[in-house]
């Protein structure tokens, strides 16, 4: 490896590592008050849905001008799925299973 791909991993991993690190240290002896500590809670399933969520209608096809019914009912299931158990404060793994193995369950049937 060349010394400039050295710099940037170094770089990258710092700029990875701090701002983990710097809430840890600020807010080491004080509370979350309880409106952030709700607004946080929340915040792995508005994630994955930000990600999930486009990829519900461009899945197989790359474009949603391409894609066939199929394609749409296999993301329109998964998605809600993940909506319906993310909705009842399922655990967030659970969410993802949940919707993997309703998608095998369909993919099985059709």
């Amino acid at each position: 490896m060349t010394s400039s791909v050295m710099w940037v991993i170094l770089g990258m991993g710092i700029v990875t590592y701090v701002p983990r690190v710097l809430p840890l240290i600020a807010m080491h002896s004080e509370a979350i008050p309880p409106f952030l500590q709700a607004v946080l809670k929340n915040v792995p399933y508005a994630v994955l849905g930000a990600l999930i969520f486009p990829s519900i209608f461009i899945i197989n096809s790359g474009s949603l001008l391409k894609m066939t019914m199929p394609d749409f009912l296999f993301g329109f299931i998964g998605g809600s799925i993940a909506f319906v158990t993310a909705y009842l404060n399922w655990n967030i793994t659970l969410v993802v299973l949940t919707s993997i193995a309703g998608l095998v369950i369909y993919h099985l049937i059709v």
